[in-house]
């Protein structure tokens, strides 16, 4: 038996709530929201297909009863408001810290040994907040960033190939913002091989950039943020936790002198499984790719900073 958490019943949570049940990850899943009725709601929906699409899931909705998730194996943070017009960064992360530490103590207060994956932004300053404030232990808490960013650097790839996603790999690591990501252009392949035996440099640049500006293309043509591949990337990451698949998967995690940084939470690939980040992979990157992640580490810390100066931690 295995049992999942989503806090927040907006789009991505939704959405990551019937992922886990199509496809069967844990025994039961609680989506919870601060909003009467909407959990329930959106609950109730993803049962209804259940005999539809033959799974056995029990997907359960509740309004801000922490008690219903209690003893969940993982929690899935998407709960935060987005940034309003008028409203400068410190202020969207000074009512987004409060929101995230409200939400973690009250899960950590019924599900003690819970894996927590932060989907809140901005991503990486919410996963280090989340860490720091409650002193949990760095494998437990993981920014799921890095899943959705490799996941939109593989379809681009692809559509660049004309090829099934499937059969490429590729992956993005650093910050999650279209400035600080880094996609790992030189350890792209395709069926095992080298991405550049079948496009060109400028071809591949292209899709670097189109991974980078993946987020703003779909709010340009949504009208909102994209709800769909974020919440399956979430998922994903559920996954590999509760089935101990030991998937390499680039997350935000806390690094500790890895690739010469300390106290700061940015996007690394990942060993994920039960135990959540069991190992953080060290690439060999080369000048260029060093110079592009000590830009990015930098542009992380700098956001990351203002949680001491909001007296957030």
């Amino acid at each position: 038996m295995s049992k999942v958490t989503v806090v927040g019943a907006g789009n991505v949570g939704a959405t990551c709530a019937n992922v886990l049940a199509v496809k069967k990850v844990a025994s039961e899943v609680v989506l919870i929201d601060i909003k009467e009725g909407v959990a329930e709601g959106k609950a109730m929906d993803i049962m209804q297909t259940a005999q539809l699409l033959g799974f056995d899931t029990v997907v359960k909705g509740v309004t801000n009863d922490y008690t219903q998730t209690a003893d969940s194996d993982v929690v899935v943070i998407t709960s935060g408001l987005p940034r309003k017009p008028g409203m400068t960064r410190e202020e969207l992360i000074g009512v987004n810290a409060g929101i995230v530490k409200s939400v973690v103590k009250q899960v950590l207060t019924y599900s003690p040994n819970a894996i927590l994956i932060v989907v809140s932004n901005p991503m990486d300053t919410m996963a280090y907040l989340t860490l720091k404030s409650l002193g949990l232990p760095h494998n437990r808490v993981i920014g799921m960033g890095g899943a959705l960013d490799s996941s939109r650097f593989k379809y681009f790839l692809s559509q660049k190939l004309g090829c099934n996603a499937n059969e490429v790999e590729g992956f993005v690591i650093g910050g999650h913002g279209d400035t600080t990501m880094i996609p790992m252009a030189r350890f792209a392949t395709y069926k095992g091989m080298p991405i550049l035996n079948f496009m060109s440099e400028d071809e591949l640049d292209e899709v670097v950039h189109n991974t980078m500006v993946g987020g703003a293309t779909l709010t340009g043509l949504l009208g909102t943020s994209a709800w769909m591949a974020p919440g399956a990337s979430a998922a994903s990451v559920v996954d590999s936790i509760i089935n101990d698949q030991k998937k390499l998967i680039p997350c935000s995690a806390y690094l500790d002198g890895e690739y010469g940084y300390k106290d700061i939470t940015i996007g690394v690939p990942c060993i994920i499984g039960k135990n959540g980040i069991e190992k953080i992979v060290e690439l060999p990157l080369n000048d260029k790719e060093k110079e592009l992640y000590a830009a990015s580490e930098a542009a992380v810390a700098k956001t990351t900073s203002i949680l001491h100066d909001i007296n957030a931690i």
